[in-house]
């Protein structure tokens, strides 16, 4: 299917340091954590403690943790995301733009270069496959937010998820497989990026959402229950989150007879600091210090045929 004329594409993620360095750290987490989407307590509660505590402290780690999954050009997130937005221009031939909800490309950034290019209808997509406040919403009031110093704001389609997407459910299967056809198969545990629990019991859907994938994506590599499993990691501060957790999870596969397991992200539309630091080497170190033999990580679907090939029905789709 053709694209309609004076129509672009910005594609959104998250975002990254600039730089793996403290500085460059400090400025990028201390801008998505002020955002009221990740972190929703009052601010005269929250500002002190954030300024004051947690990225004076924090900083100077996460960026040690940055420099050991550093690429040559640049963070593993914004060359993967490169990446894609080279592929699905040259399937598409319409302009494509990037555009991070927090640090740079900003999304202003991208839009505006959309507009420069003749742009009148921007579809915008962002890559994660399940809907949540702290990530599809908040890139909605990005957006709005960017528009407001905008002259001329462009016709806009948001497209919000596509967790049960076809295309989206056989990429991960084939990554799956991919990795079978060399390791052989071993247990599947799918790993989501955490929200606290006080989110989704008021109305947030991303759980549910989080749960279809992995019931789809078991139906599709034909595995029952005993072959598959689910659980959220990245947490942060004390309340309690989604569970189970990743980390108790990996602690007690092995006390319980699964000694050889693979891991994926599906949450994650690219590889980035959490999959390639958090999950690849520090959840690893849980599972065979807690008894397990074989830990293997299955990549993220970055720029992949199937990939690439889901995000242009999307885009058609949405025309």
């Amino acid at each position: 299917m053709s694209m309609a004329p004076n129509t672009g594409v910005l594609l959104v993620n998250l975002g990254t340091p600039d730089a793996p360095t403290p500085k460059a750290v400090r400025a990028f987490l201390g801008e998505f954590l002020h955002d009221h989407r990740v972190v929703d307590m009052t601010r005269w509660l929250w500002c002190p403690i954030l300024h004051g505590v947690i990225l004076p402290v924090r900083s100077p780690k996460v960026a040690k943790l940055y420099q050991s999954v550093w690429m040559d050009d640049g963070s593993p997130l914004m060359v993967h995301s490169v990446r894609q937005v080279k592929a699905l221009q040259e399937r598409l031939n319409v302009p494509v733009e990037l555009g991070m909800t927090y640090g740079n490309p900003s999304l202003r950034h991208g839009m505006s270069s959309l507009l420069e290019q003749g742009v009148e209808k921007v579809i915008v997509l962002p890559l994660y496959p399940q809907y949540s406040g702290t990530t599809s919403a908040a890139v909605f009031d990005g957006l709005a937010k960017a528009c407001k110093s905008l002259s001329t704001i462009p016709s806009i389609d948001f497209i919000r998820d596509y967790y049960q997407h076809p295309l989206y459910i056989k990429a991960l299967a084939q990554k799956v497989r991919a990795h079978w056809d060399k390791h052989g198969q071993d247990y599947l545990l799918c790993s989501y990026h955490g929200i606290p629990k006080r989110y989704a019991d008021n109305g947030d859907v991303y759980p549910q959402h989080c749960e279809h994938t992995t019931r789809l994506l078991a139906q599709e590599l034909g595995l029952n229950d005993s072959q598959i499993g689910m659980s959220y990691q990245s947490i942060f501060g004390r309340e309690e989150w989604l569970q189970p957790y990743t980390a108790k999870t990996l602690e007690a596969l092995p006390t319980q007879g699964t000694k050889r397991i693979n891991v994926m992200t599906p949450a994650f539309s690219v590889d980035c600091l959490e999959t390639l630091e958090e999950i690849a080497v520090e959840c690893r170190d849980i599972f065979i210090e807690a008894g397990g033999d074989s830990y293997q990580y299955i990549e993220c679907l970055n720029d992949s045929e199937l990939h690439i090939d889901m995000m242009v029905d999307l885009v058609n789709t949405s025309l």
